[in-house]
């Protein structure tokens, strides 16, 4: 039985990003919050895992009611437990304070055999949390994995590194983070969506884990000021022609007058 613990981030659902023409700044106040593209994928690999040699698929996520709502598509798609570290406290932390804090609940969680997670949210690109769990909690990490089989308490990951692909194998337990080519993550049934609500759902806070707030926010040393859209500014220019060639013609030497590229 292989327990295996999934960390989801739950962001802004970017189809539905708008921003404000003046401020330039992301409009969020009712935009609808899903579980990041490439976590969605780690997780539907656990539940692959699951299937094949049984198991525990266990979700973990930071965030507030709002997370919880989201990550219920993560029990419909075939997790068995959420457990979700929900402190006002903690909120706006960094990728180094938010792996410490990650850390403490997968060592309260405890008897897991497997952390997977996606190489990066969609929201921050960082690609930090993994590789910094794994070396918080003393394990071996594997990245950038497209595709992942269990032997024998040992895990055999086919890793994508643009220019040339890697076999690796490692023992378990390990820390492993997945690339986007990995699946395509399920859609739930209806029945499965209905059951969702009905299965556990853990909090904690930063004390339940035993930690000091204070201590995780001062860990803490990246600060971000703002986040607005780039500034782009369009020369409005137009074509008029007679013809589609005299059009291509005009709009080559435009293009060219721009020194865009060389003649």
């Amino acid at each position: 039985m292989t327990r295996i613990i999934v960390l989801l981030k739950d962001i802004a659902d970017l189809t539905e990003l708008k921003f404000d023409p003046a401020t330039r700044s992301p409009r969020l106040e009712g935009v609808k919050r899903r579980i990041s593209d490439v976590d969605k994928r780690a997780l539907e690999a656990a539940i692959q895992l699951k299937e094949k040699h049984g198991g525990e698929v266990i979700a973990l996520s930071m965030g507030d009611a709002r997370t919880r709502t989201a990550m219920l598509e993560a029990l419909a798609m075939g997790a068995d437990a959420l457990y979700l570290v929900n402190d006002e406290a903690l909120k706006g932390i960094d990728t180094l304070a938010t792996s410490k804090v990650l850390a403490a609940a997968v060592r309260k969680i405890g008897g897991f055999d497997l952390v997977l997670c996606g190489e990066m949210t969609l929201d921050s690109l960082s690609s930090q949390v993994g590789p910094r769990l794994a070396e918080l909690l003393d394990l071996p990490q594997v990245t950038y994995a497209r595709h992942l089989e269990l032997e024998e308490g040992r895990l055999r990951a086919e890793r994508d590194l643009e220019d040339v692909d890697e076999v690796v194998e490692v023992g378990l337990p390990a820390v492993v983070s997945v690339v986007r080519e990995i699946n395509e993550p399920r859609i739930p049934s209806l029945m499965n969506i209905m059951k969702a609500k009905r299965k556990p759902t853990v909090e904690w806070d930063a004390a339940a884990l035993g930690l000091s707030a204070d201590e995780v926010k001062d860990a803490s040393s990246i600060e971000v000021l703002k986040v607005e859209a780039p500034q782009v500014e369009r020369k409005r220019v137009i074509i008029e022609a007679e013809t589609a060639e005299e059009a291509a013609e005009k709009l080559a030497e435009a293009i060219l007058a721009e020194g865009v590229l060389e003649g």
